[in-house]
């Protein structure tokens, strides 16, 4: 078949790296806008969407006026995502387990509700932000600073202690088959410091939570989604395993990025098969075929990211790199030269015999890449180590 993934990031790297190594496909295709008159033209038979934007702005639901196969929610359905506001009344009215909030519409009204919280405390613009419209705020200081920074109308919530846990499914409107475990990580620097970001890195091992966890999140979070809004596409429930079990913090609509990466390169399934099975209504699997090595993603990020950054900076040396893959995420082609073109530049990743062996090997291989400027963290999937498997 024919595939379409719109979006150019690294998670659609990831994507269009895995479908060239699906036997159902047999050409891949990018397209940046007119997504609806491309497919026609070219006979795409399936369209992959990556980003949310397409998705709030209803791709899913021009494609399907015009029977065109495609993996992905309704603009309605994209709301979970594209509106904190509308996700979280919508988890308090069905019974999804989520931190208790308000929402607020002026900075007067913020300020009269932070009496109702405790610090560290968590504020949320509406909208989509990229990953970054969120701030943890430590003191009531950091609390009225986002308060006077964040644009309104946001969610104002209380801060759940846990180990966070991306929990991906692919959705067909009936039924859900969930990804394997992964884990990002949003603060730009080492030890969970500084702003957040679109993810600084992740990992993905099936240790993560056990087989018992995941049925409790599939019948108690995602199942309860499916049975109320029919979802089609990628559900992510980004979610805190506090005490009291899992608790979501976030729905996105779409694959995580950097997830995504490594969730990659652990996948053995046919993956165009499986997915135009979901775009058809017909998931007929409970679950999906995983190398049992974990995988880690490191990102490279240009200089002064998530703030001002400059772009055009030549990167050199990934022809240098071994038993890694380097998916490219913002960068551009000039004269022969690789250079940055954005704010996440690169997501190094690699597998491993066991999540050390991983992490050792996709740091080995951003020791040979160089651009001006660039950073990233040196400790992506050291707290799994600590937390989880060394305990």
């Amino acid at each position: 078949m024919k595939v379409l993934v719109i979006g150019n990031g690294g998670r659609e790297h990831a994507l269009r790296w895995r479908l060239e190594k699906s036997p159902s496909v047999t050409q891949i295709f990018r397209a940046d806008a007119d997504y609806v008159q491309f497919v026609e033209k070219s006979g795409i038979d399936l369209t992959v969407v990556g980003p949310e934007a397409p998705l709030v702005a209803g791709v899913v639901d021009q494609f399907r006026a015009r029977g065109l196969a495609i993996v992905g929610p309704t603009a309605e359905n994209a709301a979970l995502e594209g509106s904190k506001i509308h996700s979280k009344r919508f988890m308090e009215r069905i019974g999804i387990p989520t931190a208790r909030f308000r929402t607020v519409s002026s900075a007067t009204e913020a300020q009269t509700a932070l009496a109702e919280f405790r610090y560290p405390m968590v504020l949320k613009t509406d909208g989509l932000a990229a990953g970054k419209g969120v701030v943890i705020a430590q003191n009531r200081a950091e609390a009225e600073e986002a308060i006077a920074t964040l644009p309104f109308p946001m969610v104002m919530e209380e801060f759940l202690e846990g180990e966070e846990v991306s929990f991906i499914v692919l959705c067909d409107g009936k039924r859900a088959v969930p990804l394997e475990p992964s884990q990002d990580h949003k603060r730009v620097f080492d030890n969970d410091q500084g702003p957040n970001t679109g993810g600084m890195g992740a990992f993905s091992d099936s240790r993560i939570i056990t087989e018992a966890q995941q049925q409790h999140i599939m019948d108690r979070i995602i199942n309860p989604v499916i049975a109320a809004t029919q979802f089609t596409g990628f559900l992510y429930a980004g979610l805190m395993m506090t005490a009291d079990g899992p608790s979501v913090l976030e729905f996105n609509v779409r694959l995580g990025d950097p997830e995504t990466q490594p969730l990659m390169m652990r996948l053995e399934s046919d993956w165009g098969e499986v997915l135009m099975a979901a775009a058809r209504g017909s998931l007929n699997c409970d679950s999906l075929e995983w190398s049992p090595e974990p995988a880690t993603c490191i990102v490279m990020a240009s200089g002064g990211y998530p703030g001002h950054f400059e772009t055009g900076k030549q990167i050199t040396g990934i022809e240098n790199v071994k038993d890694a893959v380097v998916f490219e995420a913002a960068t551009k082609h000039e004269s022969s030269h690789l250079l940055t073109n954005g704010g996440r530049v690169l997501g190094v990743t690699a597998k491993g015999l066991d999540l050390k062996t991983s992490i050792d090997k996709a740091y080995a291989a951003v020791s040979q890449i160089h651009f001006e400027g660039m950073h990233y963290r040196r400790d992506i999937g050291e707290r799994g180590l600590r937390r989880w498997f060394e305990r």
